[in-house]
């Protein structure tokens, strides 16, 4: 399977809507029918509504994003997933590569905090 990207979300959204009303989808997955559009449009959803799309598209967020999920303690132990949270003030949208840099930096705090 090809690597997923933030960018693609918008197009996967438009493809499994299908013929469907913005307002039924956007109410299945849980977002504004105005969410939906502008995420659909190539805008990128805020953490809550990106996990809320990854959801209802039936996708691993870790995998969008291009996180290794593979973390494996040196004892051999599995460590509990990191999950990433940020707030943006309403009507802001960031690039995917700031998306990206903003979770990395998240999850590497977590875990330097962690230890």
């Amino acid at each position: 399977m090809a690597k997923l990207t933030l960018a693609q979300l918008g197009e996967m959204l438009r493809n499994k809507r299908g013929g469907r009303g913005v307002r039924e989808v956007a109410h299945e997955v849980g977002v504004s029918p105005a969410t939906l559009s502008r995420v659909e449009r190539g805008n990128i959803p805020d953490l809550g509504t990106f996990g809320k799309i990854c959801k209802w598209l039936k996708l691993d967020p870790a995998e969008v994003l291009g996180l290794d999920k593979s973390r494996v303690s040196a004892q051999g132990i599995q460590e509990a997933p990191l999950v990433a949270t940020a707030y943006f003030r309403t009507g802001q949208t960031v690039k995917p590569e700031l998306a990206k840099a903003l979770a990395e930096m998240i999850l590497a705090a977590q875990r330097m905090m962690s230890r």
